[in-house]
């Protein structure tokens, strides 16, 4: 599939971010920092990030403005040619405020060669909302006026789902967009539940489906990091992975089992689940495997993950299990955890088993840049042209030199 943004642009600014970081680093001297500069230059438009920001109100108030102020002639014009259901003229203005959107986005990446400078961005949510707003009211239109599509449990959710979810999913192709691949997943996870919902025993399923989906959406991004385009998709492919983790912990933690089945259940207190010591269990092991893989290859995603469940675990077992007051273990935890972060700086003050206490801004996670190969192909000296003088070839049908040449 094309893609919206030049795709060169984002493997000229990894080069360049990675050349910087090396040369903070001592690697790389100035002068083959410059040379690498000067070979992949960055010809697209991204101010600061302040400007950013403002950017993308402004085009977000402007868009917001320019939709109503059109709405309001839509809505007369409709009534006057044919006095369509309220679903349909919402739906309509819609779709055409998202295909603006969508031909404006369009025309100042290729004409401002603009790159997620906050304009385009606010153009690409606010268009895909549009675009799911109308999606919404058209499918709203096939169902009797008493449907709720908003109900996780409504048979009829699936449909306006699965349209958004391939909406998504194009602009994740087309944008690389981190935010939107992410909505992309929340929704495939909708999706599943809403399918599992409708079944008899889709309750007690339901979580192992979860982690199921989890691990295979990993699995999936791994494989096409190894893709030529990874540095177009690198954001999604770090938001994709964070999530996967997220969710497959999440799925098998016992806090968010029981209080959500009982939250579908409709019940105002939470009763306890099936397979309970299961899930404690991986409540308990999931956040030490993670820490285990974030250290063994090193990996900062893996660790800092493993971090947080592991503190959203000990969150769990308190939220069922008090133990000593809450000013009082919060000031045991963070002694204990002062003191085994001091004693980690120090052990790693030298590198043991591939881990270091030294800080690294490349975190271990920057595929397909080899410092070495780098420079030597954007520093070395062309081949010089062969001077002037005996030249051979010439010869014709078996050689001879049939032009006074050998």
């Amino acid at each position: 599939m094309n893609k919206a943004y030049n795709p060169v642009w984002a493997r000229n600014e990894a080069l360049r971010t990675a050349a910087q970081s090396w040369h903070r680093r001592g690697l790389l001297p100035l002068p083959q920092l410059q040379a690498i500069r000067e070979a992949y230059p960055l010809d697209f438009y991204r101010p600061n990030i302040y400007l950013r920001i403002l950017l993308f109100l402004l085009t977000t108030l402007g868009y917001l403005a320019a939709g109503g102020f059109v709405a309001l002639f839509a809505y007369d014009l409709f009534d006057s040619v044919v006095p369509w259901r309220e679903q349909a003229k919402i739906g309509v203005v819609a779709l055409l405020a998202a295909l603006a959107g969508q031909f404006v986005l369009y025309g100042i990446i290729k004409l401002s060669r603009t790159y997620r400078a906050g304009s385009d961005q606010a153009l690409l949510y606010l268009s895909l909302s549009f675009a799911g707003t109308a999606l919404y009211c058209f499918v709203l239109m096939l169902f009797p006026a008493s449907t709720d599509l908003f109900t996780l449990t409504s048979p009829y959710l699936a449909l306006w789902l699965v349209l958004v979810l391939a909406l998504l999913l194009w602009a994740t192709a087309r944008f690389g967009d981190a935010l939107v691949a992410a909505l992309a997943y929340v929704v495939a996870l909708l999706l599943l539940a809403n399918a599992l919902l409708q079944l008899t025993a889709g309750r007690l399923v339901l979580p192992f489906a979860v982690m199921a989906l989890a691990a295979g959406l990993y699995r999936l991004v791994r494989y096409l990091a190894a893709r030529t385009d990874y540095w177009y998709y690198r954001t999604c492919f770090v938001a994709l992975e964070v999530l996967a983790l997220a969710t497959f912990y999440l799925g098998g933690n016992y806090l968010v089992v029981r209080e959500g089945n009982a939250a579908i259940g409709g019940l105002l207190v939470s009763e306890p689940i099936p397979f309970a010591p299961v899930f404690y269990l991986l409540t308990a092991l999931i956040p030490l495997f993670y820490l285990y893989q974030g250290l063994r290859r090193p990996s900062r995603i893996w660790l800092l993950t493993g971090l947080a469940t592991l503190a959203f675990s000990g969150y769990t077992l308190r939220f069922y299990h008090s133990v000593l007051p809450p000013a009082v273990a919060g000031a045991l935890l963070g002694a204990f955890l002062i003191g085994l972060m001091a004693a980690a700086l120090r052990y790693l003050r030298t590198p043991r088993h591939g881990l270091t206490a030294a800080p690294n801004n490349d975190a271990g996670e920057r595929p397909g840049l080899n410092l070495e190969a780098l420079v030597v192909a954007q520093t070395a000296h062309a081949p010089q042209a062969p001077e002037p003088g005996l030249q051979f070839g010439g010869g014709q049908s078996g050689g001879g030199g049939a032009q006074g040449q050998y």
